[in-house]
């Protein structure tokens, strides 16, 4: 893969930055399918035509565009029923260099999945430290789903109850 910051995290869910051309064409080698990006398709290093690259090889692609200066909790609650529904089945999630992703990523491990800190952080430890506008949201999320009784809407597809 050309893409920077490429992490697989579970046997089924690769992360990474910006997909190529090349890239999205050998994703079946990983047998992925479903490709979710947050980044803006206004991104600096974003593919032109990358939804159609991806859903013209039969994959499902979905873009939830998370500025890098705005996360919301509500981006981050789709992310995370995203990355529920397609739990166990080969999925890879990008944005522009994977910061976006292993954030999301760790707040979802940490509070949905309940993985210790040192689990939970890879790969965002690996890529980057959070800068205080992520870290102010990453304390603000873990804040808030705390609170609730569950973290996020429970998936309808039975296999993931």
């Amino acid at each position: 893969m050309d893409a920077e910051n490429t992490f697989q995290v579970f046997d089924w869910l690769w992360t990474s930055g910006q997909l190529t051309e090349k890239d999205i064409n050998s994703l079946s080698n990983y047998g992925i399918r479903t490709v979710i990006n947050l980044a803006p398709p206004n991104s600096s290093n974003a593919l032109r035509g990358e939804a159609e690259l991806v859903t013209g090889l039969g994959m499902n692609y979905i873009q939830i565009p998370v500025k890098w200066e705005q996360p919301t909790i509500e981006q981050l609650e789709q992310f995370c029923i995203a990355l529920r529904t397609h739990e166990g089945r080969p999925c890879w999630v990008h944005c522009a260099k994977n910061m976006r992703v292993s954030a999301f990523l760790y707040i979802y491990r940490s509070i949905f999945l309940n993985e210790p800190e040192e689990v939970a952080s890879y790969p965002m430890t690996e890529i980057w430290e959070p800068n205080p506008i992520w870290k102010a949201f990453i304390d603000d999320a873990m804040t808030q789903f705390a609170k609730r009784r569950r973290p996020i809407q429970q998936s309808t597809n039975s296999n993931n109850a």
